[in-house]
């Protein structure tokens, strides 16, 4: 059994497990929890009603949040010529090609998002077995693989978010930070819901979006309804 703290169990007890709240009641409560000394993220975590050993079923993605994540986001680029320039001028981190897949595959990954430009798959291709399991691995699905790379840069920069679902079947995001205004929060959530609930594969039936649960990042989840 996990030992919780005191701060936690204070909080916990706050939650009314029984009720579904709505999106602003949601967060307005988890912001008025007992907090931690930082200033902790926003995380949501969605169940979703699908058949995760089924591929076909599997959902990956990205969405711009509107009010960004307040906080800084650590980018690099697999590109080469005016496609790295452009990379670095939007505010890359790191740029390269075979030289930044081999400091990769030697174990550095101090970075949040990886963007690679199609034609250096050749490089990134052969990372999949290290940046998979961190799920930064480029992907055309979740906008990390693009000719564009410079836009993508901008982008995640500025607030985009990627997402995938687990083996359990459940998409985990953050939202920004605790103190964000509760509007902030609300913004960024339904534009993380609404694009979410428009992913839903086609041979899924039924109830999508199944369970919401909202969070800080030391806080306990409190269920909420999507669309209220």
């Amino acid at each position: 059994m996990v030992k919780r703290s005191k701060r936690f169990n204070a909080a916990n007890e706050q939650v009314d497990r029984s009720k579904i709240y709505g999106l602003a009641e949601g967060l307005e409560l988890i912001k008025s929890l007992p907090a931690a000394k930082f200033d902790e993220t926003v995380d949501v975590v969605v169940r979703l009603g699908i058949d995760a050993r089924k591929s076909d079923q599997l959902v990956r993605g990205a969405v711009s949040l509107p009010k960004g994540l307040g906080k800084s986001v650590k980018v690099i680029v697999f590109a080469e010529g005016d496609k790295a320039d452009a990379a670095r001028e939007a505010g890359a981190d790191e740029v390269g090609s075979a030289d930044l897949a081999e400091k990769i595959a030697g174990g550095w990954l101090d970075f949040d998002v990886c963007i690679a430009s199609p034609d250096m798959m050749r490089h990134v291709g052969k990372l999949g077995k290290v940046l998979g399991p961190q799920g930064k691995m480029p992907s055309p699905k979740s906008g990390t693989v693009t000719p564009n790379v410079a836009e993508a840069v901008t982008e995640f920069k500025a607030g985009k978010v990627e997402f995938r679902t687990d083996a359990g079947g459940n998409v985990h995001a953050g939202l920004g930070k605790r103190s964000f205004p509760t509007e902030d929060l609300e913004a960024n959530l339904r534009a993380f819901l609404d694009h979410l609930n428009g992913m839903r594969p086609p041979v899924v039936k039924g109830e999508f979006l199944r369970k919401i649960s909202i969070s800080t990042s030391m806080g306990p989840g409190a269920w909420i309804q999507y669309g209220s």
